[in-house]
């Protein structure tokens, strides 16, 4: 007893000091799994580029706090007509970039125009579909005119797809990007780091840290140990759930559990044959036992979806029971679609732990009904080049973080290549209706269909796990977006 009192007396008093070095250097180090592959959250689909810039580099005319709400950005306030066709917004004044150049209404125009040019290489270049005209009325005012009304656009302003760039800094905007936020891009040592530094001419509330440091950790193992010797003081998205009781029982440390946007889902390229007959994908959908990926590959976190929609969202409908793990009735609709003896397919499973460690649980549990899947690991940008952009995959696996995004099912050219007129046309139902009771039906509606098509295999809501020192505060427990803010993270006093 007197031993461990003293175990615990050195702890307390290594952890004090810890924190002292930390607050004295102003600084943290915070790591994630994922290196993005450039930082322009403009024109590519991975998550990792908003983990580092949303919010700390980049702003939009709105954007989304840590408990899923919408809140102004760069926009002070706005005014919407009558008929919901006119958005006037009115900048904050005083803003600059991190170059020390203005940023005023003629760059909102810029920016949401190469958003949504016919060139446009964005991820999300549909949020952008329904806006007829963006306008400088003067430096701190812009117009933006709808086609029609959408009931999202304030919503769809706040994504990381939207922020707002300098014309000056699109040449070197991937490896030198340049905002208007709380942190200025400092050093990238690609494979290693990203360093940001405090912008001291910040428009806003400063933030309190003087620099912060991602560094990346894609093995699990190598991110227990790194947490463990403190050689790190937080990690987002830790990937070893296995491994946070321990944490939970160290009094060094906080967990942060918490809830995300994240649909984790196997898609199934509806395109390619056999998988454009749907008693296939309903085949697949009842040879998924959900539960058993969720305990295997997350230990336990996570919770069970049967659509492509977020539990926590108030419109949410349940419905897991359209697609129960039934092996037996797998087998017979396999054996309807001309299939009793299975078939073979592709498995692409991009490097994250719910990927690659829930690939082998599903690939398991196929197999059980007749479906060799073969396994291929890639890395990111394999899997963005050849899954995401090449529809070159019969299976794959991978977590949507982005917002509320179930409008992607009406996208015939996604990369899951589904192809529903009466979905479209629903999509389009609901991004002209406001009324908040009629969005929800709608929604609703959405949900079922896509479940009831079997569009994809619906695993689970990915949870949000994160690992910090004690002290660290302002840190998101849940993610609604894909973003490590750390705008008002600081150090306990």
């Amino acid at each position: 007893m007197k031993h461990f009192a003293r175990l615990a007396a050195v702890s307390a008093l290594a952890l004090s000091a810890g924190i002292g070095a930390a607050r004295a250097e102003g600084g943290i180090t915070v790591a994630m799994q994922l290196e993005p592959p450039h930082l322009d959250p403009t024109s590519a689909a991975a998550q990792a580029i908003d983990s580092v810039v949303y919010s700390n580099i980049f702003e939009g005319l709105t954007r989304f706090m840590g408990d899923g709400s919408v809140v102004p950005g760069l926009a002070e306030s706005w005014e919407i007509s009558d008929d919901g066709l006119t958005y006037t917004f009115s900048l904050h004044e005083g803003v600059t970039f991190h170059d020390g150049t203005a940023m005023d209404a003629e760059d909102v125009v810029f920016s949401l125009d190469r958003a949504r040019a016919e060139d446009s290489v964005n991820a999300q270049k549909a949020l952008f579909d329904g806006i007829e005209s963006v306008e400088a009325v003067d430096p701190a005012t812009v117009r933006i005119t709808l086609a029609e009304p959408n009931g999202n656009l304030l919503f769809n302003l706040a994504w990381g797809d939207a922020v707002i760039v300098a014309p000056e800094s699109i040449e070197t905007i991937k490896t030198n990007p340049v905002g208007t936020g709380a942190f200025r891009f400092a050093n990238w040592v690609q494979g290693d780091r990203i360093d940001i530094e405090k912008n001291p001419d910040y428009w806003g509330t400063p933030a309190v840290l003087d620099k912060a440091t991602f560094k990346f950790i894609s093995d699990p193992t190598a991110a227990f140990a790194a947490m463990m010797a403190e050689d790190i003081d937080a990690f987002a998205g830790f990937p070893a759930p296995e491994n946070l009781p321990q944490f939970e029982a160290d009094p060094r440390f906080q967990v942060l559990v918490g809830s995300t946007e994240g649909e984790t889902i196997l898609s199934i390229n509806n395109k390619q044959p056999p998988f454009d007959d749907i008693k296939v994908r309903e085949a697949i959908a009842h040879a998924i036992d959900r539960q058993a990926i969720i305990d295997g590959a997350m230990f336990g976190y996570g919770t069970p979806i049967g659509t492509h929609f977020a539990p926590h969202n108030p419109a949410y409908v349940d419905l897991t029971g359209t697609s129960a793990y039934d092996p037996e009735k797998s087998k017979a609709l396999l054996a309807e679609a001309g299939l009793a003896d299975g078939f073979e397919t592709t498995l692409h499973l991009p490097p994250p732990s719910y990927a690659r460690r829930g690939g082998e649980i599903i690939a398991a549990q196929l197999a059980e009904v007749g479906i060799k899947a073969e396994i291929i690991n890639v890395e990111w940008a394999q899997w963005l080049e050849s899954v995401f952009r090449g529809k070159n995959f019969g299976l794959t696996i991978v977590s949507h973080t982005e917002p509320m995004d179930i409008g992607i099912y009406a996208r015939p050219d996604y990369y899951f290549q589904y192809d529903n007129p009466d979905f479209q046309a629903l999509m389009d139902t609901l991004n002209r209706t406001t009324d908040p009771d009629k969005r929800t039906g709608l929604l609703q509606q959405a949900q079922t269909v896509i479940a009831e098509d079997f569009v994809n295999g619906y695993l689970f809501q990915l949870a949000n796990l994160g690992v910090a020192k004690v002290g660290l505060e302002g840190l998101w427990a849940n993610a609604p977006t894909a973003a490590i803010d750390l705008t008002a993270v600081s150090w306990a006093q």
